[in-house]
């Protein structure tokens, strides 16, 4: 009897926490959200240039627009978001992190579902990029007298008043001006 309750509350757990991601997962799907499930320049900055890449993927095309700077690379689960989409030829216009400009890809490259990455994380808006994270500015707080403060308080040196050589000033030292003796 104990081992019958054990099981079925551990089914109960594991039946809860697959509704709980998945509506989180459903609620960036509603978003717009999509994970990459192929690797390869398949994101072009026009719907012209996805289907020379597409129909014609030679290492020559592959080359110049690579070189012109028409064809990005998307790789497996890398999240992107869908800005666009246009049924008729299967293409979705897509915001992809650290992009400027929107690009172009095969509806069909793009899932509804969670991918995992290469380190096997299913990436979020959060820690793809496309939304920056809450309080991600470093704050170190006060700088300790005598270290390097890169933004200096007016009127104070930048660099610190300690010498790496004992004896030795960092600051020059008014020398006593020569006298005339022969007067």
């Amino acid at each position: 009897m104990k081992a019958l309750t054990i099981l079925a509350m551990a089914a109960a757990s594991v039946t809860l926490t697959s509704t709980a991601s998945a509506d989180k997962y459903s609620d960036l799907v509603a978003q717009g959200f999509r994970w990459s499930n192929t690797n390869g320049p398949y994101a072009c900055v026009s719907k012209d240039d996805v289907r020379i890449m597409v129909n014609n993927p030679s290492d020559e095309v592959l080359l110049k627009m690579i070189e012109q700077v028409k064809a990005y690379f998307l790789t497996t689960g890398a999240l992107v978001q869908v800005v666009e989409e246009d049924p008729h030829s299967g293409l979705s216009k897509v915001h992809v992190a650290g992009v400027t400009v929107d690009l172009w890809t095969l509806t069909k490259f793009l899932s509804r579902r969670p991918i995992k990455d290469i380190y096997g994380v299913a990436e979020t808006p959060e820690t793809s990029g496309l939304i920056p994270a809450a309080g991600t500015a470093l704050d170190t707080g006060p700088t300790p007298p005598g270290e390097f403060n890169p933004t200096p308080s007016p009127g104070t040196s930048p660099l610190p008043d300690v010498s790496p050589l004992p004896g030795i000033s960092p600051t020059p030292s008014e020398s006593p001006t020569p006298t005339d003796s022969s007067t």
